[in-house]
C-alpha cells in the first residue's frame, strides 16, 4: 500500500502541477475540472478550478486539487513534500528551480546525512525537502 501526498490549492493547481512536472520531469499529467464532474452542482458547472489532478514523479504520484468553488482554505499549511534525488547535482537543480519566486528555508548544501539537502517554499506555497543520497 502506497502513501501519496495530496495538495490543495486556491485556484492555481493546474499551474502548480504543470510546474512540478517540468521541474521533476514528471509524466502522465492529468486534470479534471469541477465543471466536468457528473451532475456538477450549479456553483461548479462553469468552474475551471481543478477537482482532481495528478502527475507521476519518478516512482510516485503527486495528487492535488483546488479547493471547491466558493471554499476558502489554507494551501499546504504545515506540510512538506520530500523529494529524493539520484545525486547531488540533480537535487541542486530541482532546488534551484523550486526556489525561483519562492523562499529558501534551508539553503542547499552537503550535510552529514546527505550529499545535498535543502528546504524551500515554492511560489505556490508548497514546502519541499530536496535531498540526494548519503554523502560519500
Amino acid at each position: 500500500m502506497a502513501t501519496m501526498p495530496y495538495l490543495h490549492f486556491r485556484g492555481d493547481c493546474a499551474s502548480a502541477l504543470a510546474f512540478y512536472a517540468e521541474v521533476f520531469g514528471g509524466t502522465n499529467l492529468q486534470m479534471m475540472r469541477y465543471a466536468q464532474a457528473p451532475d456538477a452542482p450549479a456553483g461548479w458547472a462553469s468552474s475551471d478550478l481543478v477537482m482532481h489532478g495528478q502527475v507521476t514523479l519518478g516512482d510516485g504520484t503527486l495528487m492535488a486539487s483546488d479547493y471547491p468553488p466558493g471554499t476558502a482554505g489554507d494551501a499546504q499549511a504545515a506540510v512538506s513534500i520530500m523529494q529524493s534525488a539520484p545525486d547531488a547535482a540533480t537535487a541542486q537543480r530541482w532546488f534551484t528551480l523550486l526556489a525561483r519566486d519562492g523562499a529558501v528555508i534551508q539553503p542547499f548544501g552537503p550535510t552529514f546525512f546527505s550529499a545535498g539537502f535543502g528546504m524551500v517554499k515554492d511560489r505556490y506555497g508548497t514546502t519541499w525537502i530536496v535531498a540526494a543520497g548519503p554523502a560519500a
